[in-house]
């Protein structure tokens, strides 16, 4: 409690709501931080932790990686804000993301996943004339009051009326309509019920706020399918899948191809930059194009962030670099390993996840969509997590958040942090933690 890292965040309480700028930073200890470099954070008290958490996966190539630091600190000694016309890095990084979407014939860019979101259901309004927005329980997709709903909900909650905060109005709220992942029937139930007002189906295509559950294909091209028939827009909100599992995002991944794409987190490796992308048709309607959708921000294609998404989209490009290869193994080796510890203690568990991210599910059987995610061992989960920061592997501490994986990350990285589970997963089970499960919902 006398800790360095303990009085700079008391210091903090009295002068910031909470003592944190955003709500998911009020962990506990580690209280707060002093550097972040490759794969390692380092509190304010010098404990060094191999970071798994990533900045809620914003971190792609590691922590302050030197190609992405130059590049900004080259573009930023030429121009700052100009906020007028145009720019050669915006122009620039606009081609890389267009070449790298398979979907995209145009894109704009924001500041925040947030604001990529609330564009592209404004642009789907705007261009259908319609009310209604449909998202699936579990699925995040930012702050914005249309979409700030029904996330982790509790079971008497889930699919049910669940805002995410107070000082929503209620119009908003119940404008957006709450389906099941992978469950096509809740799909059809809705537009059958809202015939002709649904403007846009919305989702992660890998729910990641919830940890990761794996889309089938049928019920990707089934929502393709639907909204083509129904004259909506499919967008797919790629702020954690896009350029982590792919260059393209999942699109490229799973072949579905939606009509509006948001992007952002790990494109800039750190920086403040996320976007949207879509077909020529429906990005035509913004305001600069001479559309009715306004389109407006200062800092949208600021220097700083557009040659960081330059970097760092150049460097996932790179087959020397082979950053999907490299992730990807390393990805595997961290399940394959979890699992064995589990499955050698007896520990009902689903170590699952893709690519960069791995989760480990306490619970028996498939995990399909939200309704599975209620028998989860929420607290085995969150103490899980707890005991690796403990020993050294940063977790976010906090049940369904996913783990992350990045270039900066070695299979000396992922070896200790399976020696570390090794040590806590059977310990948790001599204390009985994973015999609370929740009975099937």
């Amino acid at each position: 409690m006398t800790s360095v890292s303990r009085r700079l965040a008391e210091a903090a309480e009295r002068i910031i709501p909470g003592g944190v700028n955003s709500a998911t930073r009020s962990i506990g200890s580690p209280w707060a931080w002093k550097s972040a470099h490759g794969a390692t954070i380092t509190d304010m008290d010098g404990v060094a932790y191999t970071d798994y958490h990533a900045a809620f996966g914003a971190i792609l190539l590691g922590h302050t990686d030197e190609r992405v630091n130059d590049a900004v600190t080259r573009a930023i000694a030429d121009i700052d804000l100009v906020g007028l016309g145009t720019t050669e890095l915006e122009v620039q990084a606009a081609q890389l993301m267009v070449d790298a979407i398979p979907s995209a014939d145009m894109v704009i860019t924001t500041m925040s996943g947030s604001e990529a979101t609330f564009q592209a259901v404004r642009l789907a309004r705007g261009t259908t004339s319609r009310p209604y927005i449909l998202k699936f329980q579990g699925c995040f997709h930012g702050s914005y009051d249309a979409l700030a709903r029904n996330v982790i909900s509790t079971p008497d909650r889930a699919w049910r009326r669940d805002p995410n905060s107070s000082g929503i109005l209620d119009d908003a709220v119940d404008h957006t309509l709450i389906a099941e992942f992978n469950d096509f029937a809740s799909v059809e139930e809705l537009f059958a019920q809202y015939p002709d007002q649904i403007a846009a189906v919305i989702l992660e295509p890998v729910p990641h706020n919830v940890g990761a559950l794996l889309p089938e294909l049928s019920f990707l091209q089934g929502l393709r399918d639907i909204t083509r028939a129904h004259g909506s827009v499919l967008i797919f909100d790629e702020v954690i899948t896009g350029f982590r599992h792919a260059l393209g995002g999942y699109q490229e991944v799973c072949g579905v191809m939606p009509d509006l794409t948001t992007f952002g987190k790990a494109m800039g490796n750190g920086f403040p930059v996320a976007g949207l992308a879509g077909t020529a048709e429906l990005m035509t309607n913004f305001t600069p194009a001479g559309g009715s959708v306004m389109l407006a921000g200062t800092f949208n294609g600021n220097a700083a962030s557009m040659a960081a998404a330059i970097a760092t989209i150049t460097v996932l490009k790179d087959p020397a670099v082979d950053f999907y290869g490299h992730v990807y193994r390393l990805g595997d080796r961290m399940r394959t390993g979890l699992q064995a510890i589990a499955d050698e203690h007896g520990i009902a568990a689903r170590m699952t996840g893709l690519g960069s991210v791995f989760i480990p599910y306490f619970l028996d059987g498939e995990v399909r969509g939200y309704r599975d995610l209620l028998r989860n061992n929420d607290v085995a989960y969150a103490t899980f997590h707890r005991r690796m920061i403990d020993k050294g592997s940063f977790m976010y501490p906090m049940a369904l958040k996913r783990n992350h994986i990045s270039l900066a990350h070695t299979e000396a990285d992922i070896d200790r942090t399976l020696a570390q589970a090794a040590d806590v997963l059977p310990a948790m089970a001599r204390e009985g933690l994973f015999e609370t499960a929740k009975a099937a919902v």
